[in-house]
C-alpha cells in the first residue's frame, strides 16, 4: 500500500495534471474561465477574492520552501531548525487564516447570493469541498508543527521534504514518506486530490498568467456623444444611414 500510495499515485496525478490541461486547452479553451460572477455581487468579492488569492500565494511559496529546500541548507547559513519552524509557522498561520477567510466568504456568497448560487455547478460544489478540507488539514498540521515541531517524533523535514523531492528523480522515498505521521499522510493525499482536479474545474486558470497584458498597445476611449465636439454635426438620436446622403434620408 505504502509502494502505491507513495510512489505510484503521485506520478498518477502529475499526469492528469498535465495531460488534462493540454486536453483541456485542446478542447475547451472557451471553457478555459473562472466564470466570473463579480456581475452578480461585488461587495463581498472585492474582500474575499484578495484574502484567498494573496493567503494561498503565501501557503503555496511556504510549501515550496519547506519541501524543496533542506534542513542542511538552512543551517549552513545560520537558521536553526527552532527558528525555522517558528518562524514558519507564524507566516503559515497567518497566511491560512486568510485564506480560510477568504475562501470561507467565497462559499458563503456564492450560498446566499441567489444568481450566484444559481450559476454554481456540481462541478464548483466538488471543488470548493476538496479545496476547504485541504486548507483545514493543513492549518491543523501548520498549528501543531508551531506549538511542538517533533510531535510524535517526527521532523517533516526528515520524512515528506525528502519523499518530495525524490520524486524529481524519479527515485521516490517511500520509506521516508511512510514514517510520517497520518495528518500528513491525509493532507498530502487530499492536495493530490485537488492538483488532480485541477484541469477539470475552474482552478484551471492558476495557469492563464495576463503576460500579454504588459505588451498590448493602449486603448483609446473616445466619447460617442458628438454634441460637444466643435464643428460637428448635429446630434440625432438613433440608428444613422451608412453611406445615405441627408437629402437622401
Amino acid at each position: 500500500m505504502d509502494i502505491f500510495l507513495w510512489g505510484v499515485v503521485p506520478y498518477a496525478t502529475l499526469g492528469l495534471l498535465i495531460g488534462g490541461t493540454i486536453w483541456r486547452y485542446r478542447y475547451d479553451k472557451f471553457g478555459w474561465t473562472t466564470r466570473s460572477s463579480e456581475l452578480y455581487e461585488s461587495r463581498l468579492l472585492r474582500v474575499a477574492s484578495p484574502l484567498f488569492h494573496y493567503g494561498v500565494l503565501v501557503v503555496i511559496v511556504g510549501h515550496a520552501v519547506g519541501l524543496l529546500i533542506p534542513e542542511s541548507w538552512t543551517a549552513a547559513i545560520g537558521v536553526s531548525e527552532t527558528a525555522y519552524h517558528w518562524g514558519a509557522g507564524v507566516f503559515g498561520l497567518l497566511a491560512a487564516v486568510a485564506t480560510l477567510v477568504g475562501v470561507g466568504l467565497l462559499v458563503y456568497r456564492r450560498r446566499t447570493v441567489g444568481p450566484v448560487f444559481m450559476a454554481t455547478t456540481r462541478n464548483d460544489k466538488a471543488m470548493y469541498l476538496v479545496l476547504v478540507t485541504a486548507l483545514v488539514a493543513g492549518t491543523y498540521i501548520t498549528l501543531i508543527g508551531t506549538l511542538d515541531p517533533h510531535a510524535n517524533g517526527v521532523n517533516y523535514r526528515d520524512t515528506v521534504s525528502p519523499w518530495f523531492r525524490s520524486l524529481f528523480v524519479l527515485q521516490p522515498d517511500v520509506s521516508a514518506m511512510a514514517q510520517a505521521p497520518m495528518r500528513f499522510h491525509v493532507h498530502i493525499l487530499i492536495g493530490m486530490l485537488l492538483f488532480a482536479m485541477v484541469p477539470f474545474t475552474r482552478l484551471v486558470h492558476i495557469f492563464t498568467a495576463p503576460v500579454h497584458y504588459l505588451f498590448r498597445p493602449y486603448i483609446v476611449y473616445r466619447s460617442r456623444d458628438r454634441r460637444s465636439a466643435p464643428g460637428s454635426q448635429p446630434y440625432r438620436p438613433g440608428w444613422a444611414p451608412v453611406g445615405v446622403k441627408d437629402r437622401d434620408r
